[in-house]
């Protein structure tokens, strides 16, 4: 049986760092020990995730949600942060690979770097952008490497 939690946060910096501490608080009430691999990967991705809802997804007035789902029988945790704003999607070509040549981009290949798979979801209004992540060994025919 799946785990379930679902939080909305405001559409700030604050709101964005609350996630990822709610997110990794949550995993430990679910058993997974703070600072664990599992809770590390979960934290980058719901930082990351939730830093650009903030960024790209805000619109006035509006909050962000958060949703977690933990199968506890694979071990996997779905992260799901949805936004208000559907014409702003996730770019899906990396940044440049000359560093001095933007100043951003760059957290979705991290993401992308620890998720078995990703993908964004177009809902009324807004999208949600989704992410499972596992503890899996590099090589692992479940986890596909980037």
């Amino acid at each position: 049986m799946a785990q379930v939690f679902r939080q909305r946060l405001s559409s700030t910096r604050r709101g964005a760092r609350l996630a990822r501490c709610l997110a990794q608080a949550q995993l430990v009430f679910w058993g997974t020990p703070y600072g664990s691999p599992l809770s590390a990967d979960v934290g980058l991705v719901v930082g990351e995730l939730a830093a650009n809802a903030v960024l790209h997804g805000r619109v006035p007035g509006r909050d962000f949600e958060l949703l977690l789902e933990h199968d506890a029988r694979s071990g996997v945790v779905r992260v799901t942060v949805s936004d208000a704003r559907g014409d702003a999607a996730p770019p899906t070509e990396p940044p440049p690979v000359d560093p001095w040549s933007a100043e951003g981009g760059r957290g979705l290949l991290l993401v992308a770097a620890v998720a078995r798979a990703w993908g964004v979801v177009d809902r009324g209004p807004g999208k949600s952008v989704w992410v499972e992540v596992g503890v899996r060994a590099v090589g692992d025919p479940e986890r596909k490497d980037r």
